[in-house]
């Protein structure tokens, strides 16, 4: 079997991985990963042909040629190889964890810092225990600053992914009710988020929190440097929001100068990932102009917060998924904005495992308190819990029927989870 410095030697002659054969380019290394529908050993002979480098295997069968490279275990030794790269790297790698908001996080900063930096951080989400590796094996030569996303569903995974990236610097963006299934509790989001703080303690490391969560700032106790950010006055970077209709502008206080900073995000509650990523750049030395045009300039996308106007109506797509805390935020800020006409059309919550029954009903008591114009939810959650809204079982049913309805000059809340891909409903 092949060793990870030997591994290593022929990744930096073809420094290129991938683990999707269908997505292969010529000179790649192509990892043969199994999943629970898939092995990618079936497509090994396929990978070479495709004009992969190499095929890295964890079968000996598999061994088709000089040009397979045997492995105890193909995952592991991605994980490892991503590792080994990283510790090569001296510069300062920012990690990023939290319930909600993580994403436009990292891009708002990513979006900050390359007005100064050659930023890198995790295309897309890849934020797990296969995406980051590869984002760190993607990772241009010329970076001189690495955002690392990191997502987590379970205790101890981002303890496994701190020590496979090795964080100089991180952010909790906050604590949620995300992924009980697997945390089990909102204890159990704490216990696993604080897995970063942790690593940042034993490391002597940097973390960036917000002021106005005690919560974060009790678990980041005893990290030697925090860079503090918030409304509060007493956090190193201090704002307020000034305008939030339809888009946020803050009033922020830089180097004893009140500034302003204009944004294309909607919802108070992206307040905070705006201000961790001005906190980040001024922590960085990114020039207060330059914060200003990286906030200014980044646009949220892949169904998040994205402001849709389409067939005479205003949608606010916010689908790429959803757990009780960012739902109660995007339906209390719904129920806040100014607009006559408000349509709620969402999709269930998963992930939730014994709490699920409970957060939705929970869901429909919030719901419940404002006055909408039309109320419609998807899944089959909502189906044993009584209510008086329209339910659809699934966003394909209420697809239909919401283009059936031809209503105009309406404001539309679309939301749910991942898995029910709620952006079709307009799409």
């Amino acid at each position: 079997m092949i060793s990870i410095p030997e591994l290593y030697a022929f990744y930096r002659q073809h420094p290129h991985a991938q683990t999707d054969s269908r997505k292969l380019q010529p000179g790649e290394i192509f990892f043969a990963l199994k999943g629970p529908r898939y092995d990618g050993h079936e497509f090994v002979a396929a990978a070479l042909e495709k004009g992969a480098s190499y095929v890295v295997v964890d079968r000996p069968e598999a061994v088709l040629n000089d040009r397979c490279l045997l492995v105890a275990d193909t995952l592991r030794a991605l994980q490892l190889l991503a590792r080994h790269h990283r510790m090569q790297q001296n510069i300062p790698f920012l990690a990023i964890g939290g319930s909600n908001g993580k994403t436009t996080t990292k891009e708002l900063i990513r979006s900050v810092l390359s007005t100064t930096y050659q930023a890198y951080a995790t295309p897309g989400n890849w934020n797990n225990h296969i995406g980051i590796p590869l984002t760190l094996l993607a990772m241009p030569p010329e970076t001189n600053i690495a955002i690392i996303e990191m997502g987590a569903n379970h205790i101890g995974e981002m303890m496994q992914y701190c020590d496979m990236v090795n964080p100089t610097h991180g952010l909790v963006t906050n604590i949620g009710k995300d992924h009980l299934e697997g945390f089990g509790s909102i204890e159990g989001v704490k216990k696993a988020y604080n897995e970063l703080f942790d690593y940042l303690r034993i490391t002597r490391g940097t973390a960036f929190v917000c002021q106005d969560d005690t919560e974060l700032i009790t678990l980041s106790e005893g990290i030697p440097y925090r860079f503090t950010y918030g409304a509060s006055p007493e956090a190193r970077v201090s704002g307020t929001v000034v305008q939030a209709d339809p888009f946020l502008q803050l009033q922020v206080r830089l180097e004893g100068k009140e500034v302003l900073i204009r944004t294309q995000l909607i919802g108070r509650y992206n307040f905070q990932n705006i201000m961790a990523a001005i906190a980040v750049g001024l922590y960085w030395g990114v020039p207060i102009p330059r914060i200003q045009a990286g906030i200014a300039e980044y646009t949220p996308q892949n169904n998040r917060s994205q402001l849709v106007e389409k067939d005479g109506n205003t949608y606010i797509l916010d689908a790429y998924n959803a757990n009780p805390s960012s739902m109660k935020a995007a339906i209390e800020n719904f129920a806040a904005l100014n607009a006559e006409k408000k349509i709620l059309l969402l999709g269930a919550m998963k992930e939730l495992g014994a709490a699920s029954e409970s957060e939705h009903r929970e869901l429909i008591r919030l719901i419940s308190q404002y006055p909408w114009h039309l109320v419609a939810l998807a899944g089959e959650e909502f189906a044993g819990i009584s209510h008086p809204y329209l339910y659809f079982p699934d966003a394909a049913s209420l697809r239909n029927w919401w283009k059936s309805q031809h209503i105009t000059g309406a404001h539309v809340l679309v939301k749910g989870s991942r898995s029910l891909a709620m952006e079709q409903v307009i799409n």
